[in-house]
């Protein structure tokens, strides 16, 4: 006969679900060869749950280790489709403390990874602690996430057989070529990273390229990597805020997997700046993350994705940035979803973190590792089910009306690869044959 544990699971995911749940007391409901089991290792783990409903108890209860998936992860997040909320109501609320005592009112201290920021929401010093607390993590620990590519945005995948590691230089690729970028040519890339996009367009494309981030651990790596790329005469990387770039003229913009953390506030403020730095003709291209209609544009104050992933991160809906974009003065010429090719790169990035898991919790603590392996994990299963979109948005900053843009797009002619310019045999300005 089944244990109090059991009966309460049973009663909020139903009698019959699709992955089982072992519980600490040693009760277990599910299919006996299920996909994947959610382990009830705590009392702690229902506290968490009864002091804050949702997403966030049950996220602080994994990232705490309360709580644990063993097996396919995607099957049990994908578990919101079967389930109308995965809440407590008052009756299971009242089984759960008959379970832990009444001191499962008093909330438990959450976990460190949990970030609270101070000040102004989206004012720099407010922005600089947001992109901190994501991105200066480790080095070390992003490259056993992303690879060799060392690339933290959406790939593009021209086949399903492609190595993630081309399926960014494919990505890259497409967006030098929507930029039309060329030999000599400035390229001001917003958000850089640790560099990848920079290196592709001064490598592939001959550009004199500048990289601007407020990650401190991202400018130090990002500046390793160029100098042993042997590029340092062509790209710089900078410690710098994207509002306090001053040195335009730039005959092409790339912003890639920044957006989301400028703010709906901030969007005409962002894209005025954009093509104040840009010379006429010249293009901008604006790669992020968006939402359905109707959805909302922040993130829930007291969501998983608030707390512990991007705090004050902000998505918005294509046809509110297109239209933004073109009321900063700009003409939007081209929009493309990858929404399908986000989700393929998030189970790629969450397949690395599962093969290197002991080097990857020794490098950032088991806390961080758990908090990047769910997130990636729903964020996939988020973009496969249409929850979350990503769209490219070309646009040009006209010139009395002329544009430099080709009649067709010529992007789409040729194979996304490249020899770099100067290899014996490689025209600059074409694709070996």
């Amino acid at each position: 006969m089944a244990t109090p544990v059991a009966d309460l699971i049973r009663r909020v995911v139903g009698p019959e679900p699709p992955v089982a749940f072992q519980a600490y007391d040693g009760s277990r409901i599910g299919p006996v060869e299920a996909p994947a089991t959610v382990v009830i290792r705590t009392p702690d783990a229902l506290r968490r749950i009864i002091t804050a409903p949702g997403e966030l108890g049950l996220g602080r209860a994994y990232v705490a280790g309360d709580a644990d998936i063993e097996g396919d992860i995607y099957s049990v997040l994908r578990l919101k489709d079967d389930l109308p909320s995965i809440k407590l109501g008052a009756s299971e609320v009242v089984a759960a403390l008959q379970l832990v005592g009444i001191s499962g009112l008093r909330p438990l201290t959450p976990p460190p990874e949990e970030a609270r920021l101070r000040g102004w929401r989206h004012s720099k010093a407010r922005d600089a602690a947001a992109i901190s607390h994501h991105y200066d993590v480790s080095n070390d620990f992003y490259r056993l996430v992303l690879g060799d590519a060392m690339t933290y945005s959406c790939a593009v995948w021209t086949s399903l057989d492609s190595t993630l590691a081309d399926a960014q230089a494919a990505k890259h690729e497409l967006i030098c070529r929507k930029l039309d970028l060329r030999p000599g040519m400035r390229l001001l890339d917003v958000g850089c990273g640790w560099g990848s996009m920079l290196m592709h367009a001064a490598r592939y494309h001959g550009v004199e390229a500048v990289g601007v981030t407020i990650s401190e651990r991202q400018v130090e790596g990002a500046r390793h990597r160029v100098e042993d790329a042997g590029l340092s005469d062509r790209v710089e990387i900078r410690l710098q805020d994207y509002r306090e770039v001053t040195d335009g003229p730039y005959d092409a913009i790339s912003s890639v997997g920044m957006f989301e953390h400028v703010g709906a506030a901030k969007l005409l403020e962002y894209f005025t700046k954009m093509h104040a730095l840009l010379r006429p003709a010249g293009r901008f291209l604006n790669h992020g993350i968006s939402r359905p209609p109707g959805g909302r544009s922040r993130f829930r104050r007291r969501g998983f994705i608030e707390r512990y992933v991007f705090p004050d991160g902000e998505l918005h809906e294509v046809g509110s940035v297109v239209s933004a974009i073109q009321q900063a003065g700009f003409e939007v010429r081209d929009v493309e979803s990858l929404r399908e090719h986000y989700a393929l790169t998030l189970r790629a990035w969450v397949a690395n973190l599962e093969s290197n898991w002991d080097e990857a919790v020794a490098e950032v603590g088991e806390g961080r590792a758990r908090v990047w392996r769910i997130y990636m994990a729903g964020c996939a299963v988020g973009f496969e089910d249409g929850g979350i979109q990503i769209h490219q948005s070309l646009a040009v900053r006209t010139d009395k009306g002329r544009s430099g843009m080709a009649l067709r797009r010529d992007w789409e002619r040729e194979p996304l690869e490249r020899q770099p310019i100067g290899a014996v045999g490689v025209n600059a300005t074409r694709m070996p044959s």
